[in-house]
Order: C-alpha cells, then sequence, then structure tokens
C-alpha cells in the first residue's frame, strides 16, 4: 500500500464498500454511519478510502456498482464541493451605511436556507444599515456560512430597536458559521437615556442571538456598542465561538459580552472583551461550557448567574475557566445568586490559570444579591453551590479584599478548593473573608484561606 498512513479501519471500510452485496444501508450501519451526504463529507476514514483507492496498489479491489454509487455521492458532498454563493448585493443592499438593507439580507438568507446543498452568503466591504433581522430554520441544508467582510449597522435612533429583544438573530437553525465582520450597535444614545435617570428608556435590543439551534461557529467576530447583550447563546448545543472582539464604553448599562444559557457544549477562545458589565455571564441550564485564553477588561468579569431568580429553575454544571487575564474589572470570577428560594444549582467548576490586574473583587461567591431590595431581604437563596475549584489564580486586588465567599446559610458552600492563589493589595497581603463556606486550601494561599 503506498500511502502509509491509510487505517486499517479505512481499508476495512473500503474493502466492504467494494466486494459486498449487502445493501448499502447494512455496510454504512457495521461501521456506526448514518447514510446522510454530511457524514459522508465529515468521516476522514472513508474519504480516505475512496480517494486513495487507485494508489492502493497491494489491495487490488473491484471497482464494482455499488462503489461506483458511492464515489459519485462523495464527490459531491466533499468539503470541497462548491457552495452556493448568494451575495447581498444581489438581491439589493447598499454599502452606503445609510439605505436599508434589510429586505436584501433577509432574500439571502432564505436562498441560502432553501438551497440543498452548502451555501454561502456574502457581505463585501462596506457598511451596511440593517433594522431587525430573523434568520429562520430549519433549512433544506446543515452548511451556511456567512462570510462578512464589511459592517452591519443598527439604527441610530434607539426608538427602532429598543423595545426589540433583539436585532439580528438566528433560530432553529443547524451548521451555521457566521466568519469575520463587525456589527455596530450604535448603542451610546440608548446608554444615555438609561443613565440619566429618566425611566422611560426602552431596554434595549441583543445584537445578535443564536437560539434553539447547534453546531454553530463565530469566528473573528467583532462586536461594538450593543444596545444591550452584545452576543446570547439561548438553547443551542455545540456551539464555538473563536477571536470574538466586543468593545463598549465601560459605564454602558446591561451590554454582556456573551452570555449563555440553557445550552450544551459551548467553547469560547481566544477573545477579547471590554463592556460596561459581564464580559461573560452563564445563566440556568448551562453545561459542558469551556472559555480559554479570554482577556477581560474593562467589565464586570466573568459571571455564573446571577441564578435563582426563579423558584424552579436549571442548573449549572461542568464549567472550566482558564488562561484568562482581567484588567481593571469589577470582579474577576463571581458566582452571583438570588438571595431568595430556589431549587438552582452550581456544581463543578473549574477557574485555573488566571491573572488578575488591579480588580476590585478578585474572587466572589455572592449568593444574597438582592437589586433594590425588593422581593427577598431577609430570605436565603436556595441554590446549592459545590465543588469550585480555583487553582493558579494570581495578581492584585484593587480592594483588601480579594477573596470573599458569601454563601446561603440554608445551603452552605461546599467543596471548595484553593489551590496556589496568591493576591495581593498594594504590595501586601490581601484578605479574606468567608461565610457558610466549606472546602479545603493547599499550595501557597494568600490571603489566608478562611475556609
Amino acid at each position: 500500500m503506498r500511502q502509509k498512513s491509510f487505517s486499517k479501519y479505512g481499508a476495512d471500510c473500503c474493502q466492504s464498500i467494494s466486494t459486498s452485496k449487502l445493501p448499502i444501508n447494512t455496510i454504512f450501519n457495521g461501521f456506526n454511519l448514518p447514510i446522510t451526504t454530511l457524514s459522508f463529507s465529515q468521516f476522514p476514514p472513508l474519504i480516505a478510502c475512496i480517494n486513495s483507492y487507485h494508489s492502493m496498489a497491494s489491495l487490488r479491489l473491484p471497482m464494482s456498482p455499488l462503489l461506483l454509487t458511492l464515489l459519485s455521492i462523495i464527490f459531491l458532498a466533499s468539503p470541497s464541493a462548491k457552495a452556493a454563493q448568494f451575495s447581498v448585493l444581489s438581491y439589493g443592499a447598499k454599502p452606503d451605511g445609510k439605505t436599508d438593507s434589510t429586505k436584501a439580507f433577509a432574500a439571502a438568507w432564505s436562498q441560502a436556507c432553501a438551497s440543498t446543498g452548502p451555501a454561502t452568503i456574502s457581505v463585501p466591504k462596506g457598511s451596511f444599515s440593517l433594522r431587525q433581522v430573523k434568520f429562520q430554520g430549519p433549512c433544506k441544508n446543515n452548511a451556511i456560512l456567512v462570510r462578512i467582510d464589511g459592517t452591519l449597522v443598527a439604527p441610530s435612533n434607539y426608538g427602532v430597536l429598543g423595545s426589540a429583544e433583539n436585532w439580528l438573530i438566528f433560530e432553529h437553525v443547524n451548521g451555521v458559521t457566521l466568519s469575520g465582520g463587525t456589527l455596530d450597535g450604535q448603542g451610546a444614545g440608548l446608554w444615555s437615556c438609561k443613565n440619566s435617570g429618566k425611566g422611560n428608556c426602552p431596554r434595549g435590543a441583543t445584537s445578535l442571538e443564536f437560539s434553539n439551534s447547534k453546531n454553530i461557529a463565530i469566528t473573528g467576530l467583532a462586536s461594538l456598542n450593543s444596545q444591550m447583550f452584545h452576543i446570547v447563546i439561548n438553547g443551542c448545543q455545540n456551539v464555538k465561538l473563536q477571536g470574538v472582539k466586543v468593545s463598549a464604553d465601560g459605564n454602558s448599562p446591561n451590554t454582556d459580552g456573551i452570555h449563555v444559557q440553557l445550552s450544551t457544549a459551548v467553547t469560547i477562545l481566544n477573545s477579547r472583551i471590554g463592556t460596561g458589565d459581564d464580559c461573560i455571564s452563564i445563566g440556568p441550564g448551562t453545561s459542558n461550557l469551556w472559555i480559554e485564553n479570554v482577556a477581560c477588561g474593562p467589565g464586570h468579569g466573568i459571571s455564573i448567574g446571577s441564578l435563582g431568580k426563579e423558584s424552579q429553575e436549571a442548573g449549572v454544571r461542568d464549567v472550566t475557566v482558564k488562561t484568562t487575564t482581567f484588567t481593571g474589572t469589577e470582579n474577576g470570577l463571581r458566582i452571583k445568586t438570588w438571595g431568595r428560594p430556589s431549587n438552582g444549582f452550581a456544581t463543578n467548576i473549574l477557574f485555573q490559570h488566571v491573572v488578575m490586574n488591579n480588580v476590585k473583587n478578585p474572587i466572589l461567591i455572592d449568593q444574597n444579591y438582592c437589586p433594590g431590595k425588593k422581593n427577598c431581604p431577609g430570605q436565603a437563596s436556595g441554590v446549592k453551590i459545590s465543588d469550585v475549584t480555583y487553582q493558579d489564580i494570581h495578581g492584585t486586588s484593587a480592594t483588601e479584599l480579594a477573596v470573599k465567599f458569601d454563601c446561603s446559610r440554608k445551603y452552605p458552600c461546599t467543596g471548595i478548593k484553593l489551590q496556589d492563589v496568591k493576591l495581593t493589595y498594594e504590595n501586601k497581603p490581601a484578605e479574606a473573608s468567608c461565610s457558610n463556606a466549606g472546602g479545603v486550601a493547599s499550595g501557597v494561599v494568600q490571603p489566608t484561606s478562611c475556609l
């Protein structure tokens, strides 16, 4: 066999395909392969089998009709198969920053979603003015690339979007990749209204949301000045965000960078977030979340919560936050729950390899969150917090109290682990405070553990 890297598994597969008289479904069931064109394009041994067919001198297999059929299917489904192209310019979009291009974007999506093969929506350089756009699925294909080379701009009048929940939303989609580009939410006007205390301001719109979707990728996207949250992942499975940049003024209210809730298998990598609220907020129903190599500041840090707002609420589990840096933020690593009854929980949380630069509350568990002192004073949080590990956390605190575990008196925090933590305040050891918190400390722990 000329190709030494060709696996026995692939060879066995090829042998079966080429010589068997069994139905193709039966053959593929033996290899645990679903009969879909997508599975063909995503299964390397099978691709290698077909591509290597003629180069395998020692594997003299007959070119059966079945294999010929499979070859044509693989060719059509392979990643090299050309995707259908849909430019927003073809549907009337104008890159002048003034012309309303909402209908053009919706039309391009409609065509891409209806395509039975892979599709690409291209947004060239320039500035495109958009009102609310809903990218609805399910689609007829599971491979849509939205490639943005320009900037999408929200209306400058916050009243146009202010009462809508979202500016751009993808719902019930599978296999969508959003690549590059800039979203400009033009939220400064709404922030001023909210900060003025007038009380008659709209809630504001999230710039980008993926809801009830799966197999999503967001790469190289920049989000500026969102009215409210920048990016929301809601009710999704298998989402990867990489190389995302979020930027808003440090005084911009409710402008969380990335918010994840009711979702599983979400990964956030190599991103830089500076905003007026949480850099990343983790809501109820989140599991298997991986955050790595994220720089946060300004902002309120990375927060699990707030949890326990509802009496019946999904919990948070299996969260890893590693290799992150916080600079000048309100908080670093925070878990926040409402101080009132709930069946929620947060468990199996790992914070690892974290640098704090002048952070007000580097490590914080606050189970007495009660904004406005309404509906919760005197009550205890029902959210159970357990198995939280802080490992290799070091840097500087902007306040003397660098570690604070203020846990529920009814359900104390359990299984907290501090390992190799060194936080200083004005070149001196900082302090720690514990209420209703239990756990262990190991290695060098500064401030001295109060667990």
